[in-house]
């Protein structure tokens, strides 16, 4: 049902790979992805956010940056820090965190699957970040970060991925960013790239777990070289990473406000929540959610009867927005008040109460993790989450594979 290319990928020499990766360009600002790549000229954030070889006042989202992009990549690609492959191959890419194994195939997905709804959305998309990324890919003419996908587990693809790993050495082998460690291996048996090809032919739908900006400029600027008619078969494809859904795990996606509630605070709350001062930081399943207000943290748990049906408006997050951030402070769009930050889980508790004990923020709200169901529930309802629902960890890495949108 769903269709994955091997291609030829740009990628860094074996040598230079832990060197080379680096975090993915939009869970970082430029200021620290300079400091990351201080003193490392082969930090991937030279070619990803080039703006921090450029002077301090001038716009990310200036011409000049992408074309700092374009130039650093072809200079990667000149000192042969990066290679393209003469051939086209799939590839895997494990990520070991706490104990924790996630491998997913690398390989380019269809536009036309995108197009046609084989590629399952569950977030809408702002335009200014839309534009970025396709001004960057535009200028790097590459698929430069690959896009996050998911699939429900298939049992042939696992076990061909399984036996893969067992029987080749990985080409990359190296622990980065939070501890976690990166394999990588490249599949160039002709034998088991067109299995795996076939294989999927079995899979109904691609679900995106993250990187809807990324997916959404990829396919606009394949759509943008039909029109100018310099559409190739590259172009008609981007650069996936893709994981069974049981291997993956969402993290708890944090809420901090700077409003101070009101007088009344604690008993609107009791309208919809049962609210209990019990010093549990984070909570312990779904339905429920847990408040800081500075001085003690509260166990707030849904009334069983104000839990709807709907996939969207049950999830833990999307109750949180109704009951609390609309109805109690009035704040109905979380994409543009500035009222609200968002924290992901993997900074922890302790960053919530750092955040409100220095009286900047007044109230902080650990909430329980989206499952993977509910993403993939949600997506096949072709419904939309609710904004930073799913903070995904580990962190798929940047710059360890990129797609040339050129033939050649």
């Amino acid at each position: 049902m769903v269709q994955v290319h091997p291609f030829r990928s740009i990628r860094p020499a074996a040598e230079l790979a832990d060197k080379v990766a680096a975090l993915p360009y939009d869970v970082v600002n430029s200021q620290e992805a300079k400091a990351f790549a201080a003193d490392n000229p082969y930090s991937y954030f030279h070619i990803d956010k080039a703006e921090i070889d450029l002077p301090a006042e001038l716009s990310p989202y200036d011409e000049h940056v992408y074309q700092q992009a374009a130039d650093n990549l072809a200079a990667f690609l000149e000192k042969g820090w990066l290679f393209k492959e003469n051939k086209a191959y799939f590839y895997l890419y494990e990520l070991v965190m706490s104990g924790r194994s996630q491998t997913g195939i690398v390989a380019c997905t269809s536009i036309n699957d995108y197009i046609d709804g084989k590629i399952k959305k569950h977030e809408f998309t702002r335009h200014e970040k839309e534009i970025d990324r396709m001004n960057h890919i535009r200028t790097c003419d590459a698929n430069t970060s690959p896009i996050f996908l998911s699939y429900r587990p298939q049992e042939k693809i696992q076990a061909t991925i399984k036996n893969w790993q067992k029987v080749h050495a990985p080409v990359y082998d190296f622990v980065s960013y939070h501890d976690v460690t990166h394999r990588v291996w490249v599949i160039d048996q002709t034998e088991t790239i067109e299995q795996l090809t076939d294989l999927f032919t079995e899979v109904e739908a691609l679900y995106i777990a993250d990187g809807h900006h990324r997916t959404e400029s990829a396919v606009k600027i394949g759509l943008e070289k039909r029109q100018t008619g310099e559409q190739n078969p590259e172009t008609e494809q981007f650069l996936s990473i893709i994981f069974p859904e049981d291997e993956l795990a969402i993290w708890e996606y944090n809420r901090v406000l700077k409003t101070t509630p009101p007088a009344d605070f604690m008993e609107r709350l009791a309208e919809n929540y049962q609210v209990v001062k019990t010093g549990v930081k984070k909570p312990e399943k779904a339905g429920n959610c847990q408040l800081y207000d500075g001085s003690a943290w509260y166990t707030l748990s849904i009334k069983t009867e104000k839990v709807p049906n709907d996939p969207v408006e049950r999830l833990d997050v999307a109750l949180l927005q109704k009951f609390v951030l609309e109805d109690i402070f009035g704040i109905d769009d979380i994409r543009t008040d500035m009222r609200i930050d968002f924290v992901g889980g993997i900074r922890g508790t302790a960053e919530l109460e750092k955040l409100v004990d220095s009286g900047e923020w007044k109230l902080a709200f650990s909430m329980y993790p989206t499952q993977m169901t509910d993403l993939l529930d949600v997506a096949d309802a072709k419904k939309i989450m609710p904004p930073k629902s799913t903070w995904f960890e580990p962190k798929l890495l940047s710059g360890l594979f990129l797609h040339d949108l050129e033939t050649k």
